[in-house]
């Protein structure tokens, strides 16, 4: 299990809600306060837009209306290009799906969606299914084992494949049940707390612990194909990530910064990364956990640790094509020629898949009290969706940017925080907040 100083001084980082935080938080500037000053956030060493691809322009490809979201990045692969959400994104409705993050417990399972169904996992661990065009409830299920309390177990997540749902839990089980009734189908127990949502493709649900053991589960019966470890790490962030894959290579990022490409069929190692950069300011900002998820696109790998590495790896033989020297736990957006993140600083980048330089840079809210730098402000996303690039962020707002220019074309209120990246399915965009309420826009 995490270490009780870097699960709070990570809980911090990701609630980021009130002034004793944002002090905590804030980069170091000459006001006298009273005790000991611990700065966190990197300082400002973002590459600047390159001049020279102002005139370049930006074509995205054909925006794409999907059915599904049924891995927690979408698919397999991480990969979605250009959705589509068409509408004003005029709220249609709302539904609670049961226990949002508190001073103990962090909501942080993505919701997928598969077959007309929605399904969640709550922060103490209880699944539903409900209605993706309606919000109305079909059936929960209490995940938390007789002997357990339930606040024990957030962390996880859920993937729908082949009329089942999969789930991971902070318990240290793996189940699948079916979808249409929640009736367990098997469970695999295990006595560390799984930290990833698991991902499923090709008949195997991929899925790490805290530990950073990747297990590769058959997802007929729940026995174990195969395993492989990479170095335990005690501290990282506290958000739920997940393996990218596509045909025979499994790309799993762990807490360690490591980045393994593995053979789907036995764990083999292909080829290995490590994204930590040294140098950083503080502990915290050191952290070299790979909190995003990977992307692979056309035989590349997109990935981004917390500690400050944005890169580019060739997936065939990991040699690395570029590096961008900017941290984040939010997974890259690629879509065309161009790759879309959100910096641990709030910036948004629109960077060259071909070679990693800056087309453009925007900066967003960093602080609730930006003169005095307090009240740190973390966005997730972005998702790309009908020419809007949309974020949230902790401070109950979402944000449309251009993809072509990133600037600001609208913005949504949605009255409360939100550090779960949205979702896109059937030209609805669904926003999980932090408070366990669902709402569908369109």
């Amino acid at each position: 299990p995490y270490r009780p100083l870097a699960i709070i001084i990570c809980s911090a980082l990701a609630i980021a809600g009130c002034d004793t935080v944002g002090d905590m938080l804030a980069p170091q500037e000459k006001i006298k306060i009273k005790g000991e000053r611990v700065a966190v956030l990197k300082t400002d060493t973002t590459p600047v837009a390159d001049v020279t691809l102002s005139d370049i322009p930006i074509k995205l490809p054909a925006s794409v209306l999907n059915s599904d979201w049924t891995q927690p990045g979408g698919n397999a692969s991480n990969n979605l290009q250009h959705l589509s959400a068409k509408g004003e994104l005029n709220r249609i409705w709302s539904a609670d799906i049961g226990a949002g993050s508190s001073s103990s417990v962090r909501l942080v399972a993505t919701p997928v969606i598969g077959a007309g169904r929605i399904y969640t996992l709550d922060a103490e661990a209880t699944l539903r299914a409900m209605d993706a065009a309606s919000g109305s409830e079909v059936w929960r299920k209490d995940l938390t084992p007789e002997d357990q309390d339930s606040d024990k177990g957030f962390g996880g997540g859920v993937a729908f494949a082949d009329g089942k749902v999969f789930v991971s839990t902070g318990f240290g089980f793996v189940a699948a049940l079916d979808a249409n009734s929640g009736q367990e189908v098997w469970r695999r127990q295990g006595a560390v707390p799984y930290r990833m949502a698991p991902v499923v493709a090709d008949g195997k649900v991929y899925v790490a612990t805290q530990e950073n053991q990747l297990l590769a589960i058959n997802a007929a019966d729940g026995k174990v194909a195969w395993d492989h470890r990479g170095i335990a790490e005690s501290a990282g962030i506290l958000r739920s990530n997940s393996v990218a894959v596509e045909g025979d290579v499994v790309v799993v990022p762990y807490s360690s910064g490591e980045l393994f490409a593995l053979r789907a069929d036995n764990g083999r190692v292909l080829w290995s990364d490590t994204l930590s950069r040294g140098g950083q300011l503080t502990p915290l900002a050191s952290l070299s956990d790979i909190a995003a998820r990977p992307v692979i696109d056309r035989g590349y790998i997109f990935a981004i640790s917390h500690s400050g590495r944005l890169v580019a790896i060739e997936g065939r033989t990991g040699e690395r094509v570029w590096t961008v020297d900017v941290g984040g736990t939010q997974r890259p957006w690629v879509a065309g020629d161009f790759v879309y993140v959100v910096t641990d600083d709030a910036k948004v980048l629109c960077v060259t898949r071909k070679d990693g330089k800056i087309r453009w840079k925007r900066q967003l809210q960093a602080f609730e009290n930006e003169e005095r730098k307090r009240g740190p402000v973390t966005w997730s996303g972005p998702v790309l969706a009908s020419d809007r690039l949309i974020l949230l962020s902790s401070q109950g707002e979402a944000v449309a940017l251009s993809p072509f220019d990133g600037k600001t074309t609208a913005e949504i209120n949605i009255s409360t925080s939100a550090f779960i990246a949205p979702i896109v399915a059937q030209d609805t965009l669904y926003v999980l907040s932090d408070n366990a309420e669902l709402t569908a826009y369109r």
